[in-house]
């Protein structure tokens, strides 16, 4: 498949009193044409300032320390800040996770939407307006025509991230970064909002980056994984090999944490301990003080990525062909038979299912 972006080794610092902290490590990933990455992992993982790096929307005290993010041939890390104001909103679009924020209260949705075309120049204001009505249309917006002109709190919170979405996409862009879109909705609206960027990914024809903590939203939506911990990616793979065959103890505890119809415990399931302190990271596996598997080497030596498969790749050390076998613990297993029931089922996935050993 052709390759729209391709991320290799960024490093991503912040300065701040105590210090320097190491929030990207050396991470590389890539994004194919009208493909769907999921980025997921923990609340503080690295996810949005991966994604912010590419629209250059870093903080003030946020520094690259190395890297390259190449765009279609190009360094964005390279460009000019008018050679990036040309591609942002225009080419790379993102969506972000709160839709009040992301709104200007005190302007017509219409304008709003329409923005992005005037600013780019690609369109005067009669037909920006216009693409606007249409994209809204696209979007779900009943009576577009004559709610152009309402104001964002005139609209439900589903109805604003899909304003937010077509500000996004009114530039039809080839990539489409969405940052936890559908975290601040309830379930119901959630399962719309994807349903909707499917739809848009199949009629516009984008890329998309989705960035999330669920990864039951990823089962529905992506066609390959990342798995990121502590300013690193530690496995990734297609969205079947992550749910089916995951490798990394820290997948296996992301896919544990998930509640389903049947949990009848009182107390979900949390991976123990906390994250490391990136003022100072470990030298070895970052995930090893919560690894219930942990060996001795994974205090002294960072784990390289293993290969299981030519799309699938860990950095365990359990994968070392002189570390002791140790299965998924019984509760992924009950897992992976859910997700290959609502494959087959057609619950979830546009993506390729592939054959799975039943005694996987």
């Amino acid at each position: 498949m052709e390759k729209i972006l391709d991320v290799k080794n960024l490093k991503i610092n912040f300065s701040t009193f105590a210090g320097q902290v190491q929030a990207i490590r050396d991470v590389s990933f890539h994004l194919n044409k009208g493909e769907t990455l999921a980025i997921v992992g923990e609340s503080g993982s690295g996810k949005s300032v991966t994604v912010r790096s590419i629209m250059a929307l870093l903080a003030n005290n946020a520094h690259i320390d190395g890297g390259e993010i190449d765009f279609k041939g190009q360094d964005i890390l390279k460009m000019s800040p008018r050679e990036i104001e040309k591609i942002r909103g225009n080419d790379i679009s993102m969506i972000f996770q709160d839709p009040m924020t992301s709104l200007d209260p005190t302007m017509p949705i219409g304008k709003q939407v329409a923005e992005p075309l005037l600013i780019h120049g690609s369109m005067n204001h009669a037909n920006a307006m216009a693409r606007a009505e249409e994209v809204l249309k696209l979007v779900g917006i009943d009576n577009a025509k004559n709610r152009m002109k309402d104001y964002p709190h005139q609209f439900s919170g589903g109805q604003r991230q899909r304003i937010v979405i077509a500000i996004a996409i009114v530039n039809y862009p080839e990539i489409l970064l969405a940052d936890e879109p559908t975290t601040a909705l309830d379930v119901t609206i959630q399962a719309q909002i994807i349903d909707l960027m499917k739809d848009l990914q199949h009629k516009i024809g984008t890329s998309i980056i989705f960035i999330t903590h669920d990864l039951g939203v990823v089962a529905g939506i992506a066609d390959r994984v990342a798995v990121m911990y502590a300013g690193k990616i530690i496995e990734y793979g297609t969205v079947d090999e992550i749910f089916y065959d995951p490798k990394h103890p820290y997948t296996w505890g992301l896919l544990n944490s998930m509640p389903t119809l049947d949990t009848s415990s009182k107390r979900l399931y949390a991976i123990p301990g906390t994250p490391p302190n990136l003022l100072d990271p470990p030298a070895g596996d970052a995930f090893a003080p919560r690894n219930p598997y942990t060996m001795e080497i994974d205090h002294e030596a960072m784990p390289p990525f293993f290969k299981v498969t030519d799309t699938h790749y860990a950095a365990t050390w359990l994968l070392h062909p002189d570390a002791p076998q140790v299965d998924p613990p019984l509760a992924i297993k009950k897992r992976q038979a859910e997700y290959r029931e609502l494959l087959a089922s057609g619950q979830i996935g546009s993506h390729k299912a592939k054959e799975v050993d039943q005694n996987a």
